[in-house]
């Protein structure tokens, strides 16, 4: 009689999958997180007062510079006057015009002199309007002589000197808004896929000492030049490093699931 053979024995894997953390190593400057221009509204005025410098911290609302008020003031009580002289134009016009109310045209006076009298009143209160805006332009020309910080933040850079004649929109202050910095790290466009907001970061401080961070942006577009991209990470808050620093550290990346050493079973038959 033949002997059975046995059949071979089956062997199935079974592949249990397990979440691995992975990160890339970067390097990219400390900078502002965002800067904030201190500009003139003003024209044609002198810088008469400097009060920060570069490294002063300021607040929002702080006066950083002067300018000289002379002439704003004068064309100021100029415009006064005007709204002075109208005023008492239409008080003017304002009694002819209730006189011209209370007579019919058949009385003292003509229909042609009433509406005249009506229409100087309108005229007058037109006038008045337009003049009161007028100062009120001036009023905010002499605002604009006082130039404040437009929020919290470090003076980074400064253009205004004591006696110079400012030019509407010329930049006199530079500021890092609220003083936060962030690390623009360089990170190859392979690894952008695997990188979102809100991912862990440790950077190399200037110190030595390590600095977490979380990813705040991935940015749009690659450089063509060198195949890389920029990844914003923002530092706590308390931490204010130096910018302008070249510093590296590691980005978390997005895990992927991996697949380890297989867990076999082995199945046999017969045939």
């Amino acid at each position: 009689m033949l002997e059975q053979v046995a059949a071979p024995a089956l062997t199935v894997s079974l592949s249990a999958q397990r979440d691995g953390s992975e990160t890339i190593p970067a390097g990219g400057w400390l900078k502002p997180w965002q800067e904030a221009i201190v500009a003139s509204e003003a024209s044609g005025l002198r810088i008469t007062d400097v009060l920060v410098d570069v490294g002063s911290v300021v607040t929002k609302g702080q006066t950083l510079v002067r300018l000289s008020q002379k002439s704003v003031l004068a064309d100021m009580r100029k415009q006064e006057a005007a709204v002075a002289a109208t005023k008492a134009n239409l008080s003017k016009a304002k009694l002819n015009a209730d006189r011209a109310r209370q007579f019919s045209p058949a009385g003292d006076l003509t229909a042609e002199k009433i509406a005249e009298y009506l229409a100087d009143e309108r005229a007058a209160e037109a006038s008045l309007a337009s003049e009161d805006a007028a100062l009120d332009s001036e009023k905010i020309k002499l605002a604009q002589t006082t130039i404040t910080a437009v929020d919290d933040g470090l003076i980074i850079s400064r253009s205004a000197e004591l006696g110079a004649v400012v030019s509407a929109g010329a930049e006199l202050f530079r500021l890092a808004r609220q003083q936060r910095v962030e690390w623009q790290a360089e990170v190859q466009a392979h690894y952008l896929p695997r990188i979102a907001e809100g991912l862990s970061v440790e950077i190399n401080g200037p110190d030595d000492r390590p600095i977490q961070g979380k990813v705040r942006l991935v940015a749009p577009s690659v450089s063509t030049d060198t195949s890389r991209a920029i990844v914003y990470v923002a530092l706590p808050a308390d931490l204010r490093p130096r910018t302008g620093l070249y510093v590296t550290g590691n980005i978390e990346l997005k895990t992927a699931p991996a697949l380890p050493l297989p867990a076999s079973r082995s199945c046999s038959g017969t045939g």
